[in-house]
């Protein structure tokens, strides 16, 4: 019996076997039946859109690509800008933003053309420039709007060494100098240059400033040709003689040692992870290499030098590692001497390694290429490009537009939560929804194999587009399938847009770039077992001796002149902080700095065994006002010149940190972030709904009937358990006059006759208008579902991020606000935020030397460089919001977003800290929940509810020894 068992097991293991061959052998599965025949160029009326690139190339497919070049004559513009002669008296046009300046073009043949454009930044923000084209009064596509520029960055200075051993990246600077580029695809979806269609004869060409100054010296209508072939490339050069000193030529390039960058995050970085990187140390930090994660934006450049002996052909190679995107590829165009030398380098594949490899530039044969240097110094560039992965990135942007315009297209009829048992007859009332299903699922079927053909491979996010082809083809079979899978549905959309966003990184490290003769073959350390095993061994032994809390120079508690600095947010934010004050406040101040990354719940235990720090950095508003309460904490008045280091702020920012004990209204922090909410609207979903956008929350209330007619809703921040969000009621407290505290700060106010107004408005917010309490806004955001919605202004940089699908299709403006009897409107906004603190100390030297580095650090150009360094380390998701007025007015956000945050910034008000003050979040939350849970009477809850915060107010009043209204001390 036993051996019957193990017979038919052992059969069974064969089967597998087998089966798993044979699936392996056959490769990925191909879907080409599922759509070939069926012309996926067209598109379903009312569903798609109409104001892309491709939709303006189809209109002009007849129209020749014309091969003149048109100068454009740039002294003889009209409207904004100011004439900036060069040095030699050349004429130039300086812009600014907001200016539209526009130029007559006469053109001697119709046709498409290229753009190209000269220019030369000038000090500014530090953020890319962004200009918008029209051609004859008119805005080409969605594209053209967005046009961007980069800028040129060089290191600071020479790498430098701390007192550890540890290589310091030296900070880095603008070069202000000229660049000639052509306005193409922000997003990389197109590699080539756009191609505008010009008439014959006098045309308009307009460009508007979006964001940053500009001096242009040139405007260009070029031919709309391609790169030549590598046979045309040879074809060029000249032949020459070569002595054999230069064919044995082996040049090695550090690739930290890079000279030039457009952006500031592409600097020198380190490795310890791996052996084989050049040079190597696992003690100490050296940078080793550059790229990573950075290096990702279409568009991004790094550029190095060499110099060759003699005039003759050489070899290029690259050391590079991808171990960034498992089953996909990341693309860069190589310049030479500023020029992509023929076709096959303007897109170079790097495939997926976790070891560093030797990408020689090689043809399809593995044949090296042969590129002719003339002797003496050359560049060599490496820019993001998508390749062919752009046309399929562009592709899936369309379709998950597309599938979102079903997806409300069938809201309006189904709703959020379909009726499962229920038959809508989706076939007969939308058949054009039907019909467009049908027509995407082949068009997925369609980009799921071209993703395979290209990588060779099918990953998981390509599996995304799969599962979303299978399930629109169910639907399409059996319609009545559609509301049993809706909420499904939309996940898949949503995570087909994570997928995309996924797909388009195209992050790579670069170690080496090695530059050959002809009879020298480039060649790269490996790493075999023993090698690994040591350098496990070395990096073990390293964890125990090398101490990763302190950064940077590390001083002796008996050096002179030393202070201790906490911060608890990260470490990319405490080396950045750790850079700024070794080479510039240390150097400025002769006051010496231990920064250490700590947990934010070890300060208090350190600070009550009197261990802790003399600083305290990027911790919550409210840890001032409670250290304050147990004279943990310094009052920052006491300094003379506190009133002078406070004028950037406003006073909503120090609200939080003040705190009035009976005796005296001291401030116990300095503020550091200031996060305050706006209202995001999708504009092109409010303008389908012929909608305009609400200024009060009248005009907002006066939407939700169409909104919801549409099976749509707003999104209002509500006090979840997961999120205990107070700014939506704490604001309409503010718009109708009232008050959280009294004037005293003894007692809760709320209970007032504008506290009341603002509790029914707000609770009736969902109990009669029916708004959401729990939601994901970002999700519905990005399907339109939730075309209104107020968060915190951070929210921008995750939907820039996160959503590229609906870029140009959405903005933000001002806090709802509430009409005044005079006619104006009141925006007031809760505001909230971190802060830095000095922790109480007798020692009159560390006291000031303390306030010093606090000064510094709250400053405008600190908080400024602080900002930018983090978004070139972390990208635009992590753009400083800083509470310096001065330094928020340089970050990078555009002209008409700055106008908007400026504005409402003006109208926050912060919450104040007291004693007890953790029962009125804690309290209000409940009489919130019991109105919208229980549906009881909302005045007589909030006076319930504010009796019982008063008692605790009192309570802890008295523990502090603090006075009461109408009690004795």
């Amino acid at each position: 019996m036993r051996r019957k068992k193990l017979r038919i097991l052992v059969c069974a293991l064969i089967v597998v076997i087998v089966a798993v061959v044979l699936l392996w052998n056959r490769g990925p599965q191909d879907f080409r039946d599922k759509y070939v025949g069926t012309d996926l160029s067209t598109d379903v009326a009312g569903i798609g859109r109409d104001d892309t690139y491709e939709v303006y190339l189809k209109a002009y497919e007849t129209a020749a690509r014309s091969a003149l070049t048109v100068p454009v004559d740039i002294a003889a513009f009209e409207g904004d800008g100011r004439m900036e002669p060069d040095a030699q008296g050349n004429a130039q046009v300086y812009t600014q933003d907001g200016d539209t300046t526009a130029w007559k073009v006469q053109v001697p043949q119709a046709g498409l053309y290229a753009i190209r454009m000269e220019y030369l930044t000038v000090p500014s923000r530090g953020v890319d420039i962004e200009r918008a084209l029209y051609v004859n009064g008119a805005l080409p596509f969605s594209g053209a709007d967005k046009l961007c520029f980069s800028r040129l960055w060089v290191d600071g200075g020479v790498v430098r060494k701390d007192n550890q051993g540890n290589e310091i990246r030296p900070t880095q600077v603008e070069r202000f100098d000229y660049q000639t580029a052509y306005f193409r695809d922000d997003m990389g979806y197109e590699t080539e240059p756009y191609l505008f269609y010009f008439n014959e004869g006098e045309n308009t060409l307009s460009l508007e400033a979006v964001n940053e100054p500009v001096i242009i010296r040139a405007l260009t209508l070029m031919p709309a040709d391609g790169y030549c072939s590598y046979e045309e490339y040879l074809a060029a050069q000249p032949q020459v003689e070569m002595t054999e000193e230069a064919k044995d030529l082996y040049l090695t390039v550090e690739g930290e040692s890079a000279q030039l960058r457009s952006s500031p995050s592409l600097y020198a970085r380190y490795d310890h992870a791996s052996p084989s990187t050049v040079p190597y140390d696992v003690y100490h930090t050296v940078l080793n290499y550059i790229g990573g994660d950075p290096w990702n934006t279409v568009g991004q450049w790094i550029e190095w030098q060499f110099e060759v002996p003699e005039a003759g052909y050489y070899n290029i190679s690259v050391k590079a590692r991808q171990t960034y995107q498992r089953g996909g590829l990341s693309c860069r165009t190589i310049y030479l001497d500023g020029q992509v030398p023929f076709d096959a380098l303007s897109s170079v594949a790097f495939s997926y390694d976790t070891n560093w490899q030797l990408y020689t530039l090689k043809d399809e044969e593995g044949v090296p290429y042969r590129f002719y240097m003339d002797k003496g110094v050359h560049s060599i560039r490496m820019e993001v490009t998508l390749g062919a992965m752009g046309g399929i990135l562009k592709d899936m942007e369309n379709s998950i537009f597309r599938l979102n315009q079903i997806y409300r297209k069938l809201l309006v009829l189904t709703g959020v939560s379909p009726d499962r048992f229920r038959d809508y007859k989706l076939d007969q009332v939308y058949p054009d929804v039907i019909e467009a299903m049908e027509l995407e699922y082949k068009r997925l079927y369609k980009l799921v194999d071209d993703a395979v053909l290209l990588t060779g491979q099918k990953n998981d996010r390509v599996a995304v587009a799969q599962t979303l082809a299978v399930q629109l083809e169910q639907f399409v079979d059996r319609p009545e399938r559609i509301t049993q899978s809706f909420t499904n549905f939309k996940d898949n959309i949503t995570s087909l847009g994570t997928a995309m966003q996924n797909m388009s990184e195209s992050k790579l490290d670069v170690d080496q770039i090695i530059i050959t003769g002809e009879n020298t073959d480039p060649t790269i350390p490996g790493t075999n077992i023993f090698k690994s095993i040591f350098h496990e061994i070395s990096a073990c032994v390293a964890s125990y001796s090398v101490d990763y809390n302190s950064l940077g120079d590390v001083y002796t508690e008996d050096a002179d002149d030393v202070i201790e600095v906490w911060i608890v947010t990260g470490r990319d934010q405490s080396t950045v902080l750790k850079t700024m004050v070794d080479d510039t406040f240390t150097p400025n101040s002769g006051i010496k700095v231990n920064v250490k990354l700590v947990a934010p719940d070890a300060i208090l235990t350190a600070v009550v065994a009197g261990i802790g720090p003399d600083v305290v950095l990027s911790v919550d508003g409210w840890f001032a006002v409670n250290y304050a309460m147990r004279n943990a904490v310094e009052d920052l008045t006491q300094f003379p010149d506190y009133a002078e280091v406070v004028k950037p702020f406003y006073q909503s920012a120090l609200d939080p940190l003040t705190y009035d004990n009976g005796e005296s209204n001291g401030v116990f922090g300095l503020p550091e972030t200031q996060l305050f909410s706006v209202l995001f609207y999708r504009t092109d979903v409010m303008e389908d709904l012929g909608l305009e956008i609400p200024e009060t929350w009248e005009d907002l209330i006066a939407c939700l009937p169409t909104i919801q007619g549409n099976s749509m809703s707003v999104g209002v921040p509500f006090p979840d358990i997961s999120n205990v969000d107070m700014s939506g009621f704490n604001s309409l407290i503010y718009q109708n006059g009232g008050a959280i505290y009294s004037d005293n700060k003894q007692k809760t106010v709320i209970d007032s006759e504008e506290g009341v107004a603002a509790f029914k408005l707000y609770t009736s917010l969902y109990n009669d208008y029916g708004l959401p309490t729990v939601f994901d806004f970002v999700s519905r955001f990005r399907s339109g579902e939730m075309p209104l919605g107020v968060g915190y202004y951070s929210l921008y940089n995750t939907l820039v991020v996160s959503a590229p699908e609906i870029r140009g299709l959405w903005d933000f403006t001002l806090y709802p606000g509430t009409l005044k009897a005079d006619g104006t409107v009141d925006h007031s906004v809760h505001s909230a935020g971190a802060c830095c603190m000095m922790i109480a100390t007798d020692d009159e030297k560390i006291k000031q030397n303390a306030w010093e580095f606090m000064k510094w650090w709250v400053s405008a150009d600190s908080q400024v460089r602080f900002g930018r360094e983090m978004e070139s380390v972390l990208g635009s998701s992590a753009r400083y919001a800083t509470a310096n007025t001065e330094a928020l007015r340089q970050l990078a956000w555009s002209s008409d977003q700055l106008e908007v945050l400026t504005e409402q910034q003006k109208w926050t008000r912060g919450f104040p800290e007291i004693a007890g003050g953790y029962s009125t979040t804690r309290h209000m939350t409940n009489a919130i929940r019991k109105v919208i849970n229980e549906k009881a009477d909302p005045r007589e809850t909030l006076l319930t509810y504010t009796r019982t915060i008063n008692e605790e107010i009192e309570i802890k009043r008295q523990e502090f020894g603090l006075p009461i209204d109408g009690k004795e001390d």
